[in-house]
């Protein structure tokens, strides 16, 4: 009986915190944030052998013999962890605005 209480109580507390503004605008920035990453992310991603695939434009020459290909494949190396480096520094502001939440229902 004691169970069904607490898990009663859990969704009551989970129920206030996902109707409060400051849970709503963690919601919405991390969307505004993960959408057009993700986004861009699957675009370049596939652009690759898409690009190697269907046409020869990455097939002319960069320097020497590197070709546009090899320049794009590594560049998604660099593009990965950019975006790991920019996710980790925005996961730190989506920490402080969770905290905060997280404070608001404790409080209720």
């Amino acid at each position: 009986m004691e169970a069904k209480k607490t898990s009663n109580n859990i969704e009551n507390d989970y129920s206030k915190i996902a109707q409060s503004s400051s849970f709503q605008t963690l919601l919405s920035e991390k969307k505004k944030f993960i959408i057009p990453v993700t986004i861009f992310f699957f675009c370049f991603y596939f652009a690759l052998p898409i690009l190697t695939s269907y046409s020869t434009v990455l097939n002319h020459k960069f320097i020497g013999n590197i070709t546009w290909a090899w320049v794009f494949a590594f560049l998604q190396f660099v593009m990965t962890w950019g975006l790991c480096i920019l996710y980790s520094k925005k996961a730190a502001k989506f920490d402080d605005m969770a905290n905060q939440v997280i404070q608001e229902g404790g409080n209720s």
